[in-house]
């Protein structure tokens, strides 16, 4: 069942990247590309959770989990401060 809920949260944080991009292309407006940033770095961070959980239990990959979800989060609070300008 955990394996359901981890594809289905991965597969949401790339279909909002995916509409966001498309929004971006279409208007440019810059928010909009550091919100796609954020959720497909979002949608990677599920994958990543979702081998070190379930495919390689093994391994710990809560580091790299961790950096990726930084990396995903700083981007839009970057795009946010950036907006307020």
């Amino acid at each position: 069942m955990a394996e359901a809920i981890y594809v289905l949260c991965a597969l949401t944080s790339l279909g909002c990247a995916l509409l966001l991009q498309r929004q971006y292309a279409r208007t440019r407006t810059t928010l909009l590309a550091w919100s796609a940033a954020c959720f497909a770095g979002l949608a990677a961070n599920n994958l990543i959770v979702l081998i070190d959980l379930v495919v390689a239990p093994q391994v710990d990959l809560s580091l790299v989990r961790s950096g990726v979800a930084l990396l995903a989060v700083s981007s839009l609070v970057v795009g946010l401060i950036s907006e307020s300008r």
